[in-house]
């Protein structure tokens, strides 16, 4: 592939060329080429081109791994097939003693599915799992215990839009020995690089902003970690969740326009929290962006903006319902951060895993709504959401 003449330390060049890949010289192709093939060819015994069968390495899956590292100001970069095989390739690099188990401190309010994989599965496997409100740094503290390993964080988190403090985490969990995950699929690359603020690893549903289109599933993990670089490739060798060619190819595409998509959810975000905000039926909104959010400040110390994703109470849960059926332009569907609006009704989507007694404790009750905002017209989409409501 061909290389920028210049370096540049713009995440829009960045954004739209990949990591230095500006062309295809055997064919001066601008579009990194799919190379959607199982295997490659050996010039003779002991010689390789660098690419000898997919479930490995692939050219296209490279450039993509290359451009997550690069936009992440990372060393390595992998991508699986989906946001969970990541997840799960990053806590098998920690093996349970024979007596003693891999004790996790986890965000309480997350992903319901990062939860039923840790607690329905890896729990069987020597590991334990904490789950607390790690917006406060205190409460991580009583929690870290002597076989603490991992801290595993999601700042904002789901769907509540809590904002943890990366670089505390970073100092108490290195502190110990152990080592920090962040989950950084609402923000991005484009609005923040936990890897900077002292994280381990960063982790991606690449299916949500990176992608973009609400048309491809992706995972990603983005570390500087020699240590753990052939472990990791291996996990992906090994158990084959890597990514296939045309969906490395999908996300790519979608990378190209991801300045421009996170500006512009930011700022329909802005505008459709506020309006939220003034509903009578609304209770109350979760939006990071607000200047009264507990975390504001934070957020400006650790991060560059904010994401399109808003969540809200409805006062009656009858509304919450009225809402999921009325809705037309917004579209009543689970995931996020694709170009069009969506809303899902975490109780019994994406949280739905977790049980009752911890979704309460996190906020997560029968009235709460999130919304996705995508880049339509916002007053369409406000429009759309004050008739629902009614």
């Amino acid at each position: 592939m061909g290389n920028f003449s210049e370096k540049t330390n713009s995440i829009e060049t960045y954004c739209v060329h990949g990591a230095c890949h500006l062309f295809d010289p055997a064919t001066g192709a601008v579009s990194v080429p799919i190379y959607q093939c199982a295997t490659f060819r050996h010039p003779g015994l002991g010689e390789s081109t660098g690419f000898d069968y997919s479930r490995g390495v692939n050219p296209t899956r490279s450039a993509l791994e290359e451009t997550a590292a690069v936009l992440e100001h990372g060393k390595h970069g992998l991508a699986f097939a989906t946001g969970m095989g990541a997840i799960s390739a990053v806590i098998k690099l920690f093996v349970p003693a024979k007596d003693v188990p891999v004790h996790v401190v986890v965000s309480e309010d997350l992903y319901g599915g990062t939860y039923r994989l840790f607690n329905e599965y890896y729990a069987k496997y020597g590991f334990e799992f904490s789950w607390i409100d790690t917006s406060h740094p205190e409460k991580i503290a009583a929690a870290l215990k002597p076989n603490t390993q991992v801290l595993f964080i999601e700042t904002p988190s789901n769907p509540m839009m809590k904002v943890t403090d990366v670089g505390k985490c970073a100092e108490m969990i290195h502190r110990r020995g152990g080592f920090l995950v962040v989950d950084n699929t609402f923000l991005t690359p484009y609005f923040q690089n936990p890897l900077d603020l002292g994280a381990d690893f960063v982790i991606h549903s690449g299916t949500k902003y990176l992608a973009g289109h609400n048309d491809t599933l992706a995972g990603l993990v983005v570390h500087s970690n020699d240590e753990y670089a052939e472990p990791l490739r291996n996990v992906q060798k090994s158990e084959g969740a890597t990514l296939s060619p045309f969906d490395s190819w999908l996300t790519l595409r979608g990378i190209k326009t991801l300045a421009l998509r996170m500006e512009k959810h930011q700022a329909n975000g802005k505008l459709v929290a506020g309006a939220l905000r003034k509903h009578p039926k609304v209770e109350k909104v979760f939006y990071t962006g607000f200047e009264d959010h507990p975390q504001y400040a934070l957020s400006f110390v650790q991060a560059r903006g904010h994401s399109g994703l808003v969540s809200f109470y409805v006062k009656d849960k009858k509304d919450a319902e009225r809402v999921l059926k009325k809705v037309s332009l917004v579209l009543f569907a689970e995931s996020l951060g694709g170009v069009e609006s969506l809303i899902t009704y975490p109780l019994a989507q994406t949280h739905n895993a977790i049980p009752e007694a911890m979704r309460l404790a996190a906020g997560v009750n029968d009235r709460l709504l999130r919304l996705s905002v995508g880049i339509e017209n916002p007053a369409d989409i406000i429009a759309d959401l004050e008739q629902a409501l009614g």
